[in-house]
């Protein structure tokens, strides 16, 4: 049964027990989950991603049906979820599993999606489609912010800041709290400040993270870290940004060591590099030794995996991975 966000209300959350949550404005669908469901709420949480659910089900549902006994109130969040879920959720229908709470979060679901289908189709199910934040919501959204801080923003500043939103609140939210940080020790916050603090993450984005890593530099590291508000589902995007650029330098390495030629080695890589990376891939290549840069890139695999296994922990994991690559 499909529901608009601003219909969802106590009566429905009471009534019914799964639901759907898609779309691509993620930072709405974690204002919905926080305001309707976690709020006040003193049950237990639970959280996991759907590759570490669907690996674990039944240890999962055993100890919730086992906890149930002594324990009322559980809601369990699911992120990432596709398709592949759908048979489990109809096992999970068949047991008596009346106080817990499913909600199941996805990104874009196609029309022809098994998963939505089964949720639009199912009256005892709530499906509730979440779409990209128009230029009214967003600016309500800073002028609530801004008025609940006391921080003085121009027209120009908040049209900035909706243009560098993306159409996504989640978005919106890490730009306001870079400005929140530097309203502490400035009374002033200008169109100038805005536009530098909220160009941060297109100066340091993820990319950029991993070519400081493959070049040593710890000091640039750290420094993206904290100026950027990376949330857990970042982490698999990091992670995977490091493995290809790691495996891309390995084998310009190799190609190095045999022709002893770094430019011709860096020129026919393919797909071929920018000519404005090529400087910086020089610098790593003549950093590192074959046998250490494969140690790392095995490492990432392991670490991508505790990732996928202990979402809550994700973002430290690969923090203290990649402040000590």
């Amino acid at each position: 049964m499909i529901v608009k966000n601003f219909e969802l209300n106590k009566k429905i959350v009471d009534k019914y027990r799964f639901y759907l949550l898609y779309g691509k404005n993620e930072g709405l669908q974690n204002e919905i989950i926080q305001s309707q469901f976690l709020k006040n709420f003193e049950g237990q949480i639970n959280k996991y991603d759907e590759i570490e659910f669907l690996k674990n089900f039944e240890t999962i549902i055993t100890e919730l049906l086992n906890k149930s006994f002594f324990e009322s109130n559980k809601i369990l969040i699911i992120s990432r979820t596709s398709d592949k879920i759908t048979k489990v959720i109809e096992e999970i229908e068949e047991k008596d599993m009346t106080d817990i709470k499913i909600i199941f979060k996805s990104g874009i679901l196609e029309k022809r999606s098994k998963l939505r289908n089964y949720f639009e189709k199912n009256s005892n199910l709530i499906t509730i489609p979440f779409y990209e934040d128009d230029v009214r919501s967003l600016t309500s959204v800073i002028i609530s912010f801004i008025s609940e801080h006391n921080i003085k923003l121009s027209r120009e500043s908040i049209n900035l800041l909706v243009n560098r939103a993306g159409g996504d609140r989640k978005n919106l939210k890490i730009e306001l709290d870079k400005i929140l940080n530097y309203s502490h020790s400035n009374n002033k916050v200008e169109f100038e400040h805005v536009q530098r603090l909220t160009n941060l993450a297109e100066n340091y984005g993820v990319s950029e993270l991993a070519d400081s890593c493959l070049s040593k530099n710890r000091k640039n590291v750290s420094k993206i870290l904290n100026e950027n508000n990376y949330t857990d589902d970042d982490c698999i995007l990091i992670l995977r940004t490091l493995l290809s650029k790691s495996k891309r330098l390995l084998t310009i390495i190799k190609k190095f060591n045999e022709t002893k030629n770094l430019d011709n080695a860096i020129s026919n890589i393919k797909p071929p590099i920018f000519w404005k990376e090529k400087e910086n891939v020089k610098k790593q290549a003549i950093t590192w030794k074959i046998d250490e840069l494969k140690g790392k890139i095995y490492k990432i695999s392991e670490i991508e995996l505790l990732v996928k296994t202990n979402s809550g922990k994700s973002l430290n994991l690969v923090s203290d991975f990649i402040v000590n690559f």
